[in-house]
């Protein structure tokens, strides 16, 4: 099976660098947030800028981190006043995909 990252590695190598070393290597580890926290900002912002691949893998790690699957549900309640219905309504079939998946 190939993964995100390792299509990332294939097409654009520093890309995949940056996003491993900078990104997760170094912003999600800063100690002024948790990564539940983080979590949360992360599925608040992807499910506003309709980022569904992004978001899918965001899902599992917001459930990795302790955010709850009701709490997953109010982002997205949330999420529909501030950026619009069909948004929220996609990201709720993101979700429930997710959630199939992990069982």
């Amino acid at each position: 099976m190939t993964t995100s990252r390792d299509i990332m590695k294939e097409v654009a190598p520093k890309l995949a660098e940056l996003s491993g070393d900078l990104l997760f290597g170094d912003i999600w580890e800063r100690p002024q947030l948790s990564k539940r926290d983080r979590s949360l900002i992360i599925v608040a912002v992807l499910t506003a800028l309709y980022r569904t691949d992004q978001l899918r893998g965001h899902i599992g790690r917001a459930l990795d981190n302790g955010v709850t699957k009701e709490e997953i549900g109010e982002i997205i309640t949330q999420m529909a006043f501030y950026a619009g219905w069909p948004t929220a309504a996609n990201a709720v079939r993101v979700a429930k995909e997710v959630y199939d998946e992990r069982g």
